[in-house]
C-alpha cells in the first residue's frame, strides 16, 4: 500500500475504491459515536451536566487538528527532501481539512467553555492560544501557496512554513502541564492509563477513529482532484505548444 501511495498511477487505482470506503466507514462510525455521546451515555454532573456531551465532537476534532498539522509537516518534509509530488499534493490537500477541524475544535471548545467556565474565550490560556496559532498556521500555509508564482515555489515556501510551525503541536499537547490553564489535565493519553470511565471512553475513542478514517477519505479525494488537475494542465500546455 505504501508503494501504491508513492506512485500516482497506483495511487489513483487504489484510492478509487479506498477513498469512498473510508468516507462511508468513517461517517457510519461518526454517527454511532455522536449518537452514543448525545443520547446514550449518562450525564456527568461533575463535568457540567449535559454540556459535557460536547466532548464527543470537541475532543476528536482537537485530536484531528493536531494530527493533521503533523501530517502536513511530515508530507512537507518528504517533499522537501525527496521532491515527491504526491507528498506535496497530500500536504496541499491536508491544509484546508486541518483548518476546518481546528475551527471546529475552537468553536466547540467555546460552546463547552461558556457554561463550564463562564466565558467563551480566555486570551491568557496557553492551550486556547496555541490552538489559535495552529489555525492561523493552516491559513498562512494556504495563503502563502496561493501567493507564489509557480507550483515549485509554492511547494517550497509552504513546506518551510509547515515544518517550522510543527513546533507548536507539542506546545498544544503539554501546555496544560507547562503553564497554568483552565483546561483539565489529560484524561485519555496518560502514562498510567486513561482516567475516563469506559462508558465515556469507548464512544470517544471510536469517534476519534471515525474522524481519522473520514479525514483520510477526504484527503484522498482532494489528492485525486489535484492529480486530475495537474494532468489537465499538462494536456493544456501540450495543446498550446502544438505538441
Amino acid at each position: 500500500m505504501i508503494r501504491a501511495f508513492a506512485n500516482p498511477h497506483r495511487f489513483m487505482a487504489l484510492s478509487r475504491w479506498l477513498a469512498p470506503a473510508c468516507l462511508c466507514i468513517g461517517a457510519l462510525l461518526m454517527v454511532w459515536s455522536v449518537w452514543q455521546g448525545l443520547w446514550v451515555v449518562p450525564q456527568d454532573d461533575y463535568q457540567g451536566g449535559d454540556i459535557m456531551r460536547a466532548m464527543f465532537v470537541h475532543v476528536p476534532s482537537a485530536w484531528l487538528a493536531m494530527a493533521s498539522y503533523m501530517g502536513l509537516a511530515a508530507t512537507s518534509l518528504i517533499w522537501f527532501i525527496w521532491r515527491h509530488e504526491l507528498a506535496d499534493m497530500a500536504a496541499k490537500s491536508i491544509a484546508p481539512l486541518g483548518a476546518a477541524y481546528t475551527a471546529m475544535c475552537l468553536a466547540t471548545g467555546s460552546i463547552w467553555g461558556k457554561p463550564t467556565w463562564g466565558t467563551w474565550w480566555l486570551w491568557d490560556d496557553a492551550r486556547m492560544m496555541s490552538v489559535l496559532v495552529m489555525f492561523f498556521l493552516f491559513l498562512g500555509y494556504m495563503a502563502l501557496r496561493a501567493a507564489m508564482e509557480t507550483r515549485q515555489k509554492a511547494a517550497r515556501a509552504g513546506a518551510i512554513l509547515a515544518m517550522v510551525g510543527a513546533v507548536n503541536v507539542p506546545l498544544i499537547k503539554f501546555s496544560v502541564d507547562i503553564w497554568s490553564s483552565i483546561h483539565q489535565d489529560a484524561s485519555v493519553l496518560r502514562l498510567d492509563g486513561p482516567a475516563m470511565p469506559p462508558v465515556y471512553l469507548t464512544p470517544l475513542l471510536i469517534g476519534g477513529l471515525a474522524h481519522m478514517i473520514f479525514f483520510a477519505g477526504l484527503t484522498m479525494m482532494l489528492m485525486r482532484a489535484e492529480v486530475w488537475g495537474r494532468r489537465g494542465d499538462v494536456l493544456i500546455a501540450r495543446k498550446l505548444s502544438g505538441s
